[in-house]
Order: structure tokens, then sequence, then C-alpha cells
């Protein structure tokens, strides 16, 4: 059987970043997935459930209010490694081309205060799985990479 494409990068020297996983067309539009890799895989603890949960939540609450980008937003939501999320965006589109929103976006969890979108029995299948502070605090240390993007964490190694 024939490996897929994300399980030939090497992740023993991936960085923290955002990269291109992958686009597709979808009748006449293309669709790229990107890959946000807030953690090194295999190098430092994973997110935990409860805090990647939240990140879920803000995120996709966010980018599904985001007057500029909200009809382009197809999918946001964690890897199943915990190591990041995927961010699936209608366009042709690089890294640097939605930084600008990232920032936004890892800005607003970062400072978010007040209840969880969607955090309710009646709204989540698991909502007691959050963690507000963590949220935040991984949204904060992930700033510090998305302020500083390159070519060593936008292009897969």
């Amino acid at each position: 059987m024939e490996k897929i494409p994300s399980f030939t990068v090497d992740h023993t020297k991936l960085l923290c970043g955002v990269y291109v996983s992958r686009q597709d067309r979808v009748g006449s539009e293309v669709v790229t997935t990107f890959d946000i890799r807030m953690k090194r895989p295999n190098m430092e603890p994973v997110i935990d459930v409860p805090a990647l949960h939240t990140i879920e939540h803000l995120g996709a609450t966010f980018l599904r209010n985001n007057t500029e980008w909200k009809d382009r937003v197809i999918y946001f939501g964690p890897m199943g490694c915990r190591t990041g999320n995927y961010l699936i965006l209608k366009g042709d589109l690089k890294p640097m081309d939605i930084k600008p929103l990232l920032i936004e976006l890892y800005s607003f969890m970062a400072d978010y205060q007040g209840d969880i979108p969607g955090a309710t029995a009646k709204d989540c299948g698991n909502y007691q799985s959050m963690d507000l502070n963590m949220g935040k605090y991984e949204s904060k240390l992930f700033l510090e990479v998305l302020n500083s993007l390159n070519s060593q964490n936008t292009i897969y190694p």
C-alpha cells in the first residue's frame, strides 16, 4: 500500500510553523489544507486535550465570524497527534497569505475572556473537556512563532 503524502514528511525535522499540507481541486476551486504546527513533533509535550478542544471551539467561532475570511473557511480542527490544527480554506494560498489572519486568530484566542462558545451539553459532545487558561497559554506561545514565520517554518523539510 502506498504512503499518503503527509506520512512522508520528516517529522524529526519539522519545526513549529504553518505549512501547506495539500492542495486539492474541488470543481473549479482550489482548496488549501494548512498544517498549523504548534508543537515540535516528538520533541516537546503535545497540547493536552482540554486546551486543544478549547482552541478548536474558539478558533472555529472566530474564523466563521471573520468578515473577510468566513466564506472561505471549510474546516478548523485538531490533529490527532495533538501537535496542532488543520485549517482548510478555499483558494490557492500559501502560509504568508494567511499570516495576518492567523495572528488575528491566535491573538483572539490568547486574549479571550468569557464563556467558551459551544461549551454546553446541548452544543458539544464533550463540553466538560475544556481548559480556557491552557488554551490561552498555548495560543500565546504560538503567537511568537507566527510573528517570526520564515522559509524554515513554512516549507516542509
